[in-house]
């Protein structure tokens, strides 16, 4: 996945049309994969458990982290006791790995540690999904349904429901990669059980997604949490009249520096790649004005933070009759399955 996209995603651009050739072949090939997953010729990995699946047609951030927190506490709501998959982008796991409570965001990925904080429940780590589900279901055999971070593309490991994340910013020319960002077409959210609308479609998307169960999601936050200062918090009225720099290595550092400036705050921008390895250096700047970081990049960066640095912690609304059509989707496709 590249840490940035490219700036020829955004418009139909003549480079873009230029590697449309190579969009076919990937078109083709992936088109390919998918039915023969369909056919049965290449085998999907049912697990005793159900599975539930979060993920996005685009390359780049949509919101799926704070959604997977959502649905963890659906599904607690709902009885069932879950778990995670994930990839782990960013860490250093070569195999399959079941992260610990206080896991390293180095090792195993800043994303997984992340949900492994919020949600306390088990997490695991792994380019082959499947083993990484049963590593997770081997350590704690009380799960009963398995929630994979990022795995709509992953094939190989069957699923019960399906949920989309779809941010149309991240969308650009629609066009498949690597002419555009997209890893499969738009006709794609139209086959999963449910799509999360993280902010206004417009128009024309609206009616293309017309027959698709969309359900709108925005990314909420209000308070503060100090990184050095024992989890002190406080909220917007404590930088009004100060700088504050927002640091965000994140797929779209942009969502984070405007939710900031429409809470009133006076924000200087620090974009970092996605996934960025976050370093002191990287903070060591400014001093005595205060540095707000999204929790993905904070969970990195609480070691070595200055003192005056601050966590800008979110959650996933989302719209009512979500959480009841993924759960009696998952319960059906069980049974059918």
């Amino acid at each position: 996945m590249p840490h940035k996209a490219p700036a020829f995603w955004q418009s139909p651009s003549l480079f873009a049309v230029l590697l449309l050739p190579l969009s076919g072949v990937f078109a083709l090939l992936s088109g390919l994969r998918r039915l023969l997953f369909r056919l049965g010729v290449l085998r999907a990995v049912r697990l005793p458990v159900p599975v539930l699946v979060v993920g996005n047609i685009a390359v780049g951030g949509s919101g799926k982290t704070p959604v997977v927190e959502w649905l963890i506490g659906c599904l607690r709501a709902a009885g069932f006791t879950p778990g995670i998959v994930s990839r782990g982008y960013g860490g250093r796991v070569t195999g399959v790995a079941v992260v610990p409570p206080d896991g390293d965001p180095e090792i195993f990925g800043d994303e997984p540690v992340l949900l492994a904080r919020l949600v306390a429940c088990p997490v695991a780590v792994g380019a082959d999904r499947p083993a990484a589900a049963r590593a997770l279901l081997d350590a704690h055999p009380g799960c009963d349904v398995i929630v994979s971070d990022d795995g709509l593309q992953h094939y190989r490991l069957a699923r019960d429901v399906e949920v989309a994340v779809v941010d149309e910013n991240t969308l650009g020319n629609r066009w498949l990669l690597p002419a555009g960002p997209l890893r499969e077409g738009l006709a794609r959210l139209c086959a999963v059980d449910a799509v999360l609308a993280h902010g206004e479609l417009s128009p024309a998307m609206a009616r293309q997604l017309g027959g698709c169960p969309v359900f709108a999601m925005r990314l909420e936050g209000a308070t503060f949490v100090a990184l050095r200062r024992g989890g002190e918090r406080c909220g917007a009225d404590a930088f009004r009249g100060r700088r504050v720099h927002a640091v965000a290595g994140i797929g779209r550092p942009e969502r984070f520096f405007a939710q900031l400036e429409r809470m009133g705050l006076d924000v200087i921008p620090h974009p970092f790649p996605d996934h960025h390895h976050f370093t002191a250096s990287d903070l060591d700047f400014a001093p005595g004005e205060p540095k707000i970081l999204t929790s993905k990049d904070a969970v990195k960066c609480t070691a070595f933070a200055p003192a005056d640095t601050w966590e800008f912690p979110v959650t996933a609304h989302i719209a009512a009759g979500a959480a009841e059509h993924i759960l009696e989707k998952l319960r059906h496709g069980r049974q059918t399955a």
